[in-house]
């Protein structure tokens, strides 16, 4: 009995080193629309497919997105994958782009000022929302793009991290529009695309015109998957579903009210 209990031990255990490892994904569980911990976003949607396409169970390693968040996942080997990063990101290895995005003007579609650029003369009167991650270089270009124009007395700022004990931390910015508590927001289009949808009031969305405001501030962006520098085999196995699965992806964006360019 003792020999038949041995065989069936190792024969489990070699079935078990069999299975591909899991698929470790870095996430925030509380950042809709792009992820929470119940599977909800449109990040996890699309971590279940390359899963799935990889044949591989998928996992979360969970943390708020802050300041440090690379740093403490992805580059302490607590997970595989980043399931968004602009792609030009040095801190991880971006995979090919999945999606490009841009930031976007907010109005209420029955009142509100449709603006297409930081150059337009009124917004020197409107009440803007912006973003804010804090008073240094780091805040969105949306902020910077302003404060070049000696636009500042009359912007209201909305933290990026939101309330936190809240199920939406970063819908403040776009109810602010729908409610009139602003006259116009710059944000993020997925954030914006998403909570457009559920607003109290109809919303328009204008993509930010130009593209940029000089080299340094882009608003429009190509969005990747991050993997740990020097992980090239992930990286390549992920830019083959990508490739290969770039319609569902981007049906699955377009569910979200995600406005591509």
């Amino acid at each position: 009995m003792f020999s038949v209990c041995r065989v069936l031990l190792a024969a489990g255990a070699l079935a078990a080193a069999a299975q591909p490892p899991a698929l470790r994904v870095c996430a925030d569980p509380n950042n809709m629309p792009f992820s929470n911990e119940r599977g909800e976003g449109f990040e996890n949607r699309i971590a279940d497919l390359v899963a799935r396409d990889l044949g591989r169970r998928l996992s979360y390693f969970w943390l708020p997105q802050r300041r440090g968040f690379i740093r403490n996942t992805l580059n302490a080997n607590r997970c595989d994958v980043v399931m968004a990063v602009p792609s030009a990101f040095e801190a991880a290895r971006p995979t090919l782009p999945y999606y490009r995005s841009t930031y976007v003007f907010v109005s209420r579609r029955d009142q509100g000022p449709r603006i297409r650029s930081f150059d337009d003369p009124r917004l020197t009167t409107l009440r803007i929302g912006i973003q804010l991650t804090g008073d240094d270089y780091d805040n969105p270009p949306a902020a910077q793009a302003l404060a070049v124009r000696h636009i500042t007395q009359n912007i209201h700022g909305y933290t990026v991290y939101g309330d936190y004990s809240a199920s939406d931390p970063q819908r403040g910015v776009m109810d602010a529009v729908a409610d009139g508590a602003v006259d116009v927001a710059v944000v993020w289009g997925p954030l914006a695309g998403f909570f457009a949808r559920r607003a109290r009031a109809p919303l328009t969305l204008t993509p930010v015109e130009p593209a940029s405001d000089g080299p340094s501030r882009p608003f429009r962006f190509d969005i990747s998957m991050g993997v740990r520098r020097g992980d090239d085999a992930l990286r390549e196995r992920l830019d083959r579903v990508i490739a290969d699965r770039r319609a569902e992806i981007r049906r699955i964006l377009k569910s979200f009210g995600v406005p591509m360019v």
